[in-house]
């Protein structure tokens, strides 16, 4: 099944434990094999498998890298690279904070005044 943008949480939840299960059982791996492996508990392991369960980002880390799959993170939050502009704009160096929205645009137009 795709992930899909409208799917609830605990139904990508459970989608990601079915896959991690599959790959699992492709490596030929028991649960306990790999959460020993992984250096999580058991019961973790078959919670996050049956999707009943979000386990802390640290653990699906680690059983992603006992499954030597952490890399696949890349895919899942892609580092940004700037736009041409960007680059010309700072010259190399990296954006330290946001600006927002155009918070002057009121001013812009005149003011704002009470009654509007």
């Amino acid at each position: 099944m795709k992930i899909e943008p409208l799917m609830t949480d605990e139904v990508i939840i459970r989608e990601i434990g079915e896959r991690l299960a599959r790959v699992r059982l492709d490596r030929d791996l028991t649960q306990a094999e790999l959460a020993d492996k992984a250096g999580v508990g058991l019961r973790t392991l078959q919670r996050l498998e049956k999707g009943s369960a979000a386990p802390q980002l640290t653990m699906f880390i680690r059983i992603l890298r006992a499954l030597d799959m952490v890399e696949h993170f890349e895919l899942l939050v892609p580092e940004p690279v700037p736009s041409p502009m960007q680059q010309l704009k700072f010259q190399g160096r990296l954006r330290q904070r946001a600006s927002g929205k155009d918070h002057n645009v009121a001013e812009a137009k005149g003011g704002w005044t009470w009654g509007e």
